[in-house]
C-alpha cells in the first residue's frame, strides 16, 4: 500500500456527513501519528451545512474553510486505497474503482433538519467509527467492514 494511504468518503450533497467524517478522520490519524490522506466528496455539491461547523466547533475541529465538491474535484480521484461511503444513495451511486480500491459502507443517520442533539449523536458514532478505521490502518490490520463490527463499538 502506498503511503500514506488515501481514503475518500463519499455522501450525497457533501454537506455534512461526509465532511465531518472527514474531519474526524484527520484528527484521529493526527492523534495516533498515522500519516493518512482524506479527503470527502459528494455525488453533489451544496454547500457545507451550518450545524456541522456547530458541532464539530464543539470537539475543536474548524470545518469554515470546508467546501462541498464532488468526486470530480478530488485530486486524483481514481486513484484512492478506501473509498467509504456514509450514506445509502451515495453507496449506490458510487462509482466502480479498481480492484485495489477498498470499499466499505459506513451509513449514518441524516442529521439535517434535525435538532443539535442529533447532530451530536451523529458525530459521536463517526468519531467511533474512524477512529476504529485509523487504529485498524495503523495496527495493519483491515479496515472494519461496517460500523456494527468496529472493535471500539462492539467493546462498549
Amino acid at each position: 500500500m502506498p503511503n500514506p494511504p488515501r481514503v475518500l468518503i463519499l455522501c450525497t450533497h457533501n454537506s455534512a456527513r461526509s465532511q465531518m467524517a472527514e474531519a474526524l478522520a484527520r484528527e484521529a490519524a493526527r492523534k495516533a501519528g498515522l500519516e493518512l490522506e482524506v479527503h470527502s466528496a459528494g455525488t453533489e455539491a451544496t454547500r457545507v451545512k451550518d450545524d456541522a461547523k456547530t458541532v464539530m466547533a464543539e470537539v475543536g475541529l474548524d470545518l469554515s474553510t470546508h467546501t462541498s465538491k464532488t468526486l470530480y474535484e478530488v485530486p486524483d480521484p481514481w486513484n484512492f486505497d478506501y473509498v467509504i461511503t456514509v450514506c445509502d444513495s451515495a453507496a449506490e451511486a458510487c462509482p466502480v474503482y479498481p480492484g485495489q480500491t477498498v470499499r466499505r459502507h459506513y451509513p449514518f443517520m441524516d442529521p439535517s433538519g434535525g435538532s443539535l442533539e442529533r447532530w451530536r449523536a451523529v458525530r459521536n458514532q463517526q468519531s467511533v467509527q474512524f477512529g476504529a478505521m485509523v487504529q485498524a490502518l495503523k495496527d495493519g490490520q483491515d479496515v472494519p467492514p461496517s460500523y456494527e463490527d468496529s472493535p471500539a463499538v462492539t467493546a462498549q
